[in-house]
C-alpha cells in the first residue's frame, strides 16, 4: 500500500516544521534574529560560557553551519568567541551585554509561539516529548 504524502508521517513532520519556522518569522524579525540565531542566544543565555562543541550538541547544528552563524553573530556584537585558557582547541562562547540585551528582549517569543499553536501547556509539553524522543531514536545527539 502507497501512502500519499498527507497520510505519511514524514511529510506531516516536514511541513509542521515549515510552518513552525513561518510562524517565528514575524516575532524575529522585529529582534533582527533568524531561527538559527534565536537558538544560539537562548542557549547562551541559559548557559554562558559554552564551547563550539557543547553549543552544537544542544541546538544540533554541525561546525560547518554553526561557524559562520557565529561569525555573524560576533559581528552584530551579541557573542564574543574566545580561545580556552585551559585547552586550546576549544572555542568558548559568551553573550556580550548586547546579546544579553537581545535575550531580555526575546523573553517573551516562547509564549507568542505557544499562543499562536492554540494548544494547551500540558498539550505543548507533550508534543515535545514526543518529538524528542522520536528525534532521538532517529539520530541520538554526538556525545
Amino acid at each position: 500500500m502507497t501512502l500519499a504524502p498527507p497520510d505519511m508521517l514524514c511529510f506531516a513532520l516536514h511541513s509542521a516544521s515549515h510552518a513552525m519556522h513561518a510562524a517565528y518569522a514575524p516575532l524575529l524579525q522585529p529582534l533582527g534574529l533568524t531561527y538559527p540565531q534565536y537558538l544560539v542566544l537562548t542557549s547562551l543565555n541559559a548557559r554562558d560560557g559554552q564551547t563550539v562543541g557543547q553549543l552544537g550538541a544542544e541546538v544540533r547544528l554541525d561546525s560547518n553551519t554553526l561557524t559562520p552563524l557565529l561569525k555573524r553573530m560576533e559581528s552584530a556584537g551579541w557573542l564574543h568567541r574566545s580561545r580556552d585558557g585551559k585547552d586550546e582547541r576549544q572555542v568558548r562562547l559568551s553573550l556580550t551585554d548586547a546579546g544579553r540585551d537581545l535575550a531580555s528582549r526575546a523573553a517573551g517569543v516562547p509564549r507568542a509561539f505557544a499562543e499562536k499553536t492554540g494548544l494547551r501547556q500540558s498539550e505543548l509539553a507533550d508534543l515535545r516529548d514526543i518529538l524528542a524522543a522520536l528525534r532521538d531514536r532517529l539520530k541520538p545527539a554526538k556525545a
